[in-house]
């Protein structure tokens, strides 16, 4: 029964075809809460940006291979790495996924806040861990917005988290609690197809990962409807004496992730959702891993690897499953050249 129900909120059209989602104790459909999301991550960005009515100038000495040496004098609060990349070339501008700012890991897009050393990371770098991290979890975030709203208003759809799994896992995840009439739901290949042209979509607009570090408050605001997000929070807040939240936004689409993300969703070339897991817990409610895998348009596979990685990528996985693959890619590492990293 479950399957039918859900196999009838695609709509018609072979392109249309989609499913759309809400939070039933919300009273608020899915677009109306991820609207007032999107309005008060926009409102709580001017309210920041008008703490500095004065354009300060700031230094920014790039450490790079090219270039070396060079010096950027930019806007404090306002210019971002990825405003240093169009200083170099658009090669640093095209390349770049994420860059170190005194040696800690920032989004291109995140304004620089001093006087800085700044890098770039990319995909070919020798250890492209940092960069792989960034791309499983931005991967991970636009699967959770095509979730959000992929299912009819009349069924509930409550993101809880996206796990925080290396590449070599073979899969990116996103846990989320479906509406319990939907227990027993197995998605179909039509299913999965579906909701990966929602994902093609978003990655053709190309649009950039914006970065938002509020109060606990602030963020709390937004996240009122989802318990899940709610519990996140306090657990962040705590976790820095003051109480900062780091919020992430592509499009009008808000979320409590684990940070850095890579630039834009176009950064994403193949893409594929491919499973949902039922996971055994302890809470009375069903939580559904759904996965996918993708590569990034620097990094494009044959079709016959890709198809391997798409089969790998339908596999559970859990955090005993990623340690003992954690360890086989070291023992891996260890037998390579010069025991580089394997990027993904």
């Amino acid at each position: 029964m479950a399957a039918r129900w859900a196999t009838r909120c695609l709509r018609g059209g072979r392109e249309g075809r989609r499913f759309i989602s809400t939070q039933t104790v919300s009273r608020l459909t899915s677009d109306e809460v991820i609207q007032m999301r999107n309005e008060l991550f926009t409102k709580e960005k001017e309210r920041q940006l008008s703490l500095h009515p004065r354009i300060e100038k700031i230094e920014v000495k790039y450490a790079g291979k090219s270039h070396p040496g060079s010096v950027f004098v930019m806007n404090k609060a306002l210019s971002t790495p990825y405003n240093c990349a169009m200083h170099l070339s658009e090669w640093h501008c095209r390349k770049s996924v994420l860059a170190l700012v005194d040696g800690e890991v920032w989004d291109m897009y995140r304004p620089l806040t001093k006087s800085c050393e700044i890098q770039f990371l990319t995909f070919k770098d020798e250890d492209p861990e940092e960069v792989n991290k960034a791309y499983w979890r931005s991967c991970a975030m636009i699967m959770a917005c095509v979730l959000k709203r992929a299912f009819k208003d009349e069924y509930s759809v409550s993101l809880i988290k996206a796990p925080e799994v290396p590449v070599i896992s073979g899969a990116f995840c996103y846990d989320v609690i479906l509406d319990n009439r939907l227990n027993d739901w197995k998605p179909t290949i039509d299913n999965f197809r579906s909701l990966t042209r929602d994902a093609g979509k978003l990655i053709h607009k190309d649009l950039p990962f914006e970065t938002l570090h509020v109060e606990a408050k602030v963020a709390r605001e937004m996240f009122q409807h989802n318990k899940y997000k709610m519990e996140m929070i306090e657990r962040k807040a705590s976790q820095n004496m003051e109480g900062i939240v780091m919020l992430h936004r592509f499009g009008d689409f808000v979320d409590v992730t684990e940070g850095p993300h890579i630039p834009r969703t176009g950064f994403c070339f193949q893409y594929e959702i491919t499973a949902a897991h039922n996971l055994q817990t302890n809470q009375s409610e069903l939580i559904k891993r759904f996965q996918g895998v993708s590569l990034p348009i620097h990094l494009k596979a044959h079709h016959t690897v890709w198809y391997k990685l798409l089969e790998r990528s339908k596999r559970l996985v859990t955090e005993e499953k990623y340690l003992e693959a954690a360890a086989e890619c070291h023992e891996a590492k260890d037998g390579t050249e010069e025991g580089k990293t394997v990027s993904i």
